[in-house]
């Protein structure tokens, strides 16, 4: 998912092709990507986020840019989609094969599961937190990582580094960037 404003980060730059120590976040996440099991990745784009369109060059679904839930559904009508489906915010710098193919190893059937870390680990690496929900009596964040099925709804608790480091705000560019260079 990758055709956000990125309002929030308050940069230029459109949010994907942030950099990241070197790197844009896009291809971050594309890389990870391509060193799990997943098979076909498809970037959600926008009219706000053309120059990420134009950077993964092809494999794109274009939505209106109407917010994460209405781009979502866009992109689930596409014909090319089908359910159950493997959903991942361009805005995660740290992730990595592994910590994909956890989640989908946890998955089952046509479930939906919506992967969540606990907001104590997130303030505890130094990056911002803006939504919280309670998962057996822990405060939980989005993690950015979601199945999409026509089952029933699971969450799914995670505390890796990888599906922790969201980066909304100016801040969480440094603490990403200081994360992977303690890799």
């Amino acid at each position: 998912m990758c055709g956000g404003r990125g309002t929030r980060l308050g940069t230029a730059t459109e949010k994907p092709l942030v950099d990241i120590a070197g790197t844009p976040m896009v291809q971050r996440v594309r890389t990870a990507l391509a060193t799990s099991s997943v098979d076909t990745v498809y970037a959600v784009t926008s009219p706000h986020t053309p120059e990420t369109a134009a950077f993964v060059d092809g494999h794109c679904i274009e939505t209106a840019g109407n917010g994460y839930v209405a781009d979502l559904g866009a992109a689930l009508a596409d014909d090319r989609v089908s359910t159950p489906v493997l959903t991942v915010a361009a805005d995660l710098p740290l992730l990595d094969g592994t910590a994909v193919d956890t989640v989908l190893g946890v998955h089952s059937g046509n479930e939906s599961l919506t992967v969540v870390v606990p907001v104590g680990r997130k303030r505890a690496l130094g990056l911002s937190v803006d939504t919280v929900s309670w998962y057996r009596g822990c405060r939980v964040t989005p993690a950015g990582v979601n199945v999409v099925g026509d089952g029933p709804d699971r969450m799914l608790c995670r505390r890796d580094r990888s599906l922790a480091a969201n980066v909304n705000r100016p801040g969480d560019v440094a603490t990403a960037a200081w994360l992977l260079a303690g890799d």
